[in-house]
């Protein structure tokens, strides 16, 4: 549990279910909305530049130590961020046109992917790491 609240999806999605809990007529609301869009940003940049690193890996596997299944492994869970990113902003989004009937809408479907992606955030706190190593 540790390494999920510490790594950014786990941060996303923690803020995206608190988020769910506020009523859309409070402060509270516009402050997290602000944040989970910042967020988003901000871990699509990263995903973007452990792409640029998956990109470069790729082409000397050896080099680095990895092989082709490691590779599609991080392909795969840039993949998977990038879809719970947008699962997220897309909620959000929505929510801040209309609140009510987007959080009627989505919460199954939110708190689905929120769960889900519980399974995968330690792997992903790892990799994330791991990716951040080969880059220094």
């Amino acid at each position: 549990m540790y390494m999920l609240l510490n790594s950014p999806i786990g941060k996303l999605q923690t803020t995206f279910h608190r988020w769910e809990q506020v009523s859309s007529n409070t402060g509270e609301y516009v402050h997290i909305t602000k944040e989970l869009l910042t967020s988003c940003e901000s871990i699509e940049w990263q995903v973007d530049e452990l792409e640029k690193t998956i990109s470069v890996a790729s082409r000397d596997p050896a080099y680095y130590g990895l092989d082709e299944v490691e590779l599609s492994r991080r392909r795969n869970w840039t993949g998977s961020a990038r879809n719970q990113i947008g699962t997220v902003k897309r909620a959000v989004e929505k929510g801040k046109s209309n609140p009510a009937m987007a959080r009627h809408q989505d919460n199954g479907t939110s708190r689905t992917n929120y769960y889900s992606s519980q399974d995968n955030d330690d792997y992903i706190a790892s990799e994330s790491d791991r990716q951040l190593l080969l880059m220094r």
